[in-house]
Formats: C-alpha cells, structure tokens, sequence
C-alpha cells in the first residue's frame, strides 16, 4: 500500500518507524500486510544487545522478548524487548537477581510471566564452570521482577537442548542432554501456586519419541507436537503428536504422503517450530550440512505438508539454526540464528501468515461415510454376502469400475421392475392382488439399489471405501502382521478397481511396514496375490546382508512354501539387475478433481433430486446435498417429496 498524497486522515498515521515505512501504513487494527510475505525488520543495534544464537524468545502483549543466548563466545543472560508497533529495541527493565548466562535453555509465557528453565551456563570463553542447570526462574513483565522458584521435592535431570510448553496451567519439559546423554523423560509442574509447586515425572506410553535434544515443540489442537532433532547418533524427520490428558505419545506416519504430493522436511536438528490455527510451521535449522530458508507448513486435520511460496514482495531470510520464533496475532517473528560461516544474527523477521477458511469436503463426506445417512446402494461381498452400505453419487464419481457394476444392478432393477409391474397387471386384470408390500420403507424413498461384487471381501472393502469418501485410509498400527495384510488386500482391491491413488497409498505403507518381524508373512501373502512389486520388495529386504541371516535362522522361514525357500536362495546367490524407470508414477486423481468433474457434468444421469429454484428444475445429487448442507441435511431427514423434487429459492 503506497501512499503520494501528504494528506493523512487522522485516524490512519504513517508507520515511521519500520525500514519501509513509505510503503505501509499504520491503522487502528495494525499494519496491512500481504500474505505469506516476508519482511525485515530493524535488526538489533549492538549497543542494545549483542548478536546471538541459542537464545530464547517469547510474545507477551505486542512485544517480543530475547533472553540469554551466546554471542559467539560468551554466554548471555540480558533480556531484550521488541515493540513490533514501533519496530523498536530496547533492553527490558528488569530488578531482582537474572538467572545466570546460559544457552539452550528453554523459556515460555505464563498469564503475565515469562518462566525460564535449564539450559548451559559457565564460562565458554575458557571452557570453565560449564554444567547444564534445572533451575526454574520467574520474570513478571508488570514489574520486572526476576526471582528464582525454590522448588521441594524431586527435580528434572540437569539439561540444555529440551523442549519446553505450557499446557492446562503446567509447565511441561521434554527429553534434551544431560551432558553425558540424550534425554526422553517428561515432568511437569504447576504454575499456579508457587508455595506449593512440585515436579512431577510423567509416565509416558504409546510410541515414544528416541532420547534427542536440539528440537522445537508447539501445541496445536491440545496435543504436544515434536518434530525432527538429534537423536542419539542419528538425526531423523519424525513428526511425534503428544496427547495431555491420557499422556500418550503417536508417531504421525508419512507413509500415506503420495509421490508427487510434497514430502516432509529433510531431517535436521536447531530449527523452530511455532503453531497458528490448525497449522504447524518449520522453518531453519541444519539439514544434512545445508542451512535451508524454505518455510514447511503441517496441515494437523489433514496430516499433510507443504512448503509455503513466500509473496513476490519478500524479504527472505537467509538459512540459519538455533535462532528462534514466537507468534503474535498472525504473524511469526524470527530472531538471530548462526547463519553462514558460524556467524551470528541480530536480525529480526515477520512472516505473515493466512487464514482462510478451511476446505471441509473431506470431512463433510467423512462424516457421511460414517453415520451412513441417505444410504442409496447396498453392496454384497464374498462367498458369505456380507453387506456394506453407501452412497451412489459418491462411489460413481470415484471410481469408474464401481460405476459400471452399479449402471449394470441399475438396468437389472429396472428390467425387473419392468417385468414385476407387467405382471401385477396381468393379475389385476384377472382380479389378483394389485400392491406390492413396501415393508417399512418410508413414503417417497426409493429401494436400495443392490450391487454384488464376489472378489472383494467386507473388511478391505470397507478400506476402499473409506478412501473413495475422504481421499485417505486410517492406517493401523505399522509393522503388526495382520494390519499389513489387511492393507495388501486392499491394495489387491485397488488394482482390480484401478484406483492409482489407493494403489500408491498401500504400496508405500506396506513398504514402510516391512520389516525383519513381518517380512516372510508378507512376502508369502504378496506371493499368493500374485502382488509381484512387493514381492520384489520383500525379497530384496530379505537378501540384504544385514537382514539375510536374520531371516533364515527364524521358524517361520523353515515354514516357507519350498518354492518360495527356494527363490530367495537363488536371490541371494544370484542378485537379478536393477532397473531404473523413468516413467512418472500415476498417482491418480483427487477427491477435489473427481467431484469437480462430476458436478460439472460426469454425474448427471445419477442425479436422484430436482432442485426447483425460482420455478427451474436443476437436478442435484441428495447425498452430496445432505452432506454438504445442513439445511439440505435437516430438509431430506424430516421432509423428502414422493416425486422426488424440493422447491427452493435463491
């Protein structure tokens, strides 16, 4: 927003104070920004405070406050303040005794209080005095006022590197270095009554993450998130959702991510990680010797990433690690790092982020798979006939081998129809019985259409299905035996239906889930499905050096079918050569893609509604209807004309 004219009405003011203020303008409600765009902010003058790395930041009303950190060779413990009104620095009033200089510590906001816990002190300069702290400290921002919590009772191990959050007026620390080794333990204490504040261990369950340090945490949708960070030797993209109240760990799996959709971060350790709305957002750190600047979003309902495309206008900042970010409003604001050649930052960033509202198809059609509402097919499957219900609209428009079985039941019904209305005629005219009983059928509902597929059974069935609704598959635990077996027969579904998409979801969670436990079953499974690419997989997993020992020496290789013993012997011996294809992988099309098309016209001849708006007939689909609206919803729950037709006006 660019302003020519010397005129300023009174209630907007130039924004003097930002590097760009001629471009900007300041009203009542903050300055317009464009989203996703990047902008530099005045950097911190040295004799406010020095550059620095490993240092801590937190939102406190419109401020920003730096504490502690080390400048490249000592440690700090000043507190600096950032008005991002006034794009100004100061060093923070302060009174009472600071903690002692200190990095990797963690620091979080508390009602009106910042609490700072832990981390690295001594003398780095010469390498003197040096221990990790489990020290907890006070700083009101009313007053001041530091003062050190002296807390009874157990306490967490010394640490640096850990991660911090507040949740349910608690104070939560997680994992981080002891000085000797890696952490994963988790304590809490209560931040409501410091005379009577104790640490507490939690017990921890569920799929904890590894003992790691160097890592950011965020709470978004009351769960603890982890992503990424030092773990023992290795360093690792694992994204850990932590839930409070039964303290139950889950690592979210990446296996269902698409080829061609965009992959998680590389792995990297020293970077930040701030939520906003429904949305987690990774930015910096050091990934496999590199210092990466793009900007990774996690979609937590979706359980996707993306990397976001900053505006044409932006500032970018350049790659860096242990720097650190907070959020107020809608913005992220990024300060000081080790950047190129071990130098540190003073430079401070705003992101803007976006709010827009989120699409809810998948969920919409989620919801409807679930309750089974307005129900239009029912489906018989296997040898023993057991039935699934669902929605034609929605089976038609995804799958095209579906739409057929379900064109051709459609014909059958009618010729039937057809012939049963023939010959209630011919007993009319003989004086016969003229109604047909429509059991507890309610008026103005049409019979449920019935579709018998023989190769498909109930279980894997029910799978695809939840796919066709949702465009995803709620993936059982990884690696158990039988969950992987359900999974190949999905799969073995999804080939037969030629669903791409669902081929590439099943196929990438059966790989991931291979391993020394599970493969002979699965390798066998596939080998009887005739599933030749993971059979491939599976014995190439089996031939590995480090693997092939292993797997021959367990009971359940003597049980091999001999044909089966026979070919990994012979792949062991005689390794086939690789193939490399460039051929892009088919990944199909999307829930979004498929009802675009079909509402566009593909779905015509199944629409089971006229629509009379103004007097015009439009035909629409009910199912779609229903769960899309809840005023459609409401309406075909307590009123559903016989002749099919709703009036409405637009």
């Amino acid at each position: 927003m660019s302003c020519k004219s010397t005129k300023v009405a009174p209630s907007v003011d130039f924004d003097h104070s930002c590097s760009d203020s001629v471009e900007y303008l300041t009203l009542n409600f903050g300055p317009f920004e464009t989203v996703h765009r990047w902008r530099r902010l005045p950097p911190c003058d040295e004799f406010v405070g020095a550059r620095r790395s490993k240092h801590t930041v937190v939102a406190y009303r419109d401020a920003i406050y730096v504490f502690g950190g080390d400048n490249g060779k000592n440690m700090l413990n000043d507190l600096l303040r950032f008005d991002v009104k006034d794009c100004s620095w100061c060093r923070a009033f302060t009174t009472g005794t600071p903690p002692a200089p200190r990095y990797h510590h963690s620091a979080v906001v508390y009602g009106s209080s910042m609490f700072v816990f832990g981390g690295y002190t001594g003398d780095i300069y010469s390498n003197s005095n040096l221990k990790n702290k489990n020290d907890l400290f006070e700083y009101k921002f009313a007053t001041g006022q530091w003062t050190e919590w002296k807390v009874e009772g157990s306490l967490p191990v010394a640490r640096s590197a850990h991660g911090a959050t507040v949740y349910n007026d608690k104070l939560w620390i997680f994992a981080g270095y002891d000085g000797n080794a890696r952490l994963n333990d988790m304590w809490t204490i209560s931040l409501q009554d410091r005379e009577h504040a104790c640490w507490e261990e939690i017990d921890q369950s569920g799929e904890i993450p590894p003992s790691c340090c160097n890592f950011p945490v965020a709470v978004c949708r009351d769960k603890m998130f982890v992503f990424s960070g030092q773990s023992g030797a290795k360093i690792t993209n694992n994204l850990f959702q932590f839930e409070f109240k039964g303290h139950m760990w889950t690592r979210i799996p990446t296996e269902h991510l698409l080829r061609g959709s965009p992959p998680p971060p590389q792995r990297r350790y020293g970077h930040t990680m701030v939520a906003f709305d429904r949305h987690l957002y990774v930015f910096g750190g050091a990934a496999d010797n590199t210092l990466p600047n793009e900007l990774h979003c996690y979609d937590v309902d979706s359980q996707t990433w993306e990397v976001i495309q900053p505006s044409l206008d932006s500032e970018m900042p350049s790659g860096r690690l242990f720097h650190a970010a907070a959020v107020i409003q809608d913005a992220m604001y990024i300060f000081g790092g080790t950047v190129d050649n071990n130098v540190r930052s003073g430079e401070m960033y705003r992101f803007q982020f976006s709010s827009y509202p989120k699409c809810t198809l998948h969920e919409d059609y989620g919801k409807l798979w679930e309750n089974r509402q307005f129900c239009d097919v029912e489906f018989i499957l296997g040898e023993r006939e057991e039935r699934v219900l669902g929605h034609i609209a929605i089976v038609t428009a995804r799958c095209q081998w579906l739409r057929k079985k379900i064109l051709q039941a459609r014909d059958r019904q009618k010729q039937r129809t057809k012939r049963e209305s023939s010959e209630e005629s011919d007993e009319g005219a003989a004086g016969g019985p003229r109604d047909i009983p429509t059991g507890n059928r309610p008026s103005g509902t049409q019979p449920l259409l019935e579709v018998s597929i023989r190769e498909a059974e109930a279980q894997p069935f029910e799978v695809l299905m939840q796919f066709l609704y949702t465009d995803k598959i709620q993936y059982p635990r990884r690696g158990h035996v039988q969950d992987v077996l359900l999974i190949m027969d999905v799969y073995k579904l999804a080939l037969s239906f030629k669903l791409s998409r669902l081929e590439q979801l099943c196929v990438q969670y059966i790989e991931a889930s291979v391993d020394l436990q599970n493969v002979l079953s699965v390798c066998e499974n596939a080998n009887k499905l005739q599933l030749d690419q993971l059979k491939e997989h599976c014995l190439n997993f089996v031939v590995k050096e480090s693997h092939f020992n292993q797997v021959i020496m367990t009971k359940e290789f003597e049980l091999l079918s001999t044909p089966l013993i026979v070919e990994i012997v012979r792949r062991k011996q005689q390794p086939p050569p690789r193939v490399y294809s460039d051929q892009p992988v088919d990944i199909g099309t999307s829930l979004v893609q498929d009802m675009k098309a079909y509402l566009e016209g593909g779905g015509l001849e199944f629409c089971d509604i006229i629509l009379l708006l103004d007097g015009h007939p439009r035909p629409a689909h009910k199912a779609i209807l229903a769960a899309r609206s809840s005023y459609f919803e409401a309406m075909f729950r307590s009123f559903m004309p016989e002749d099919g037709q709703a009036a409405g006006v637009l």
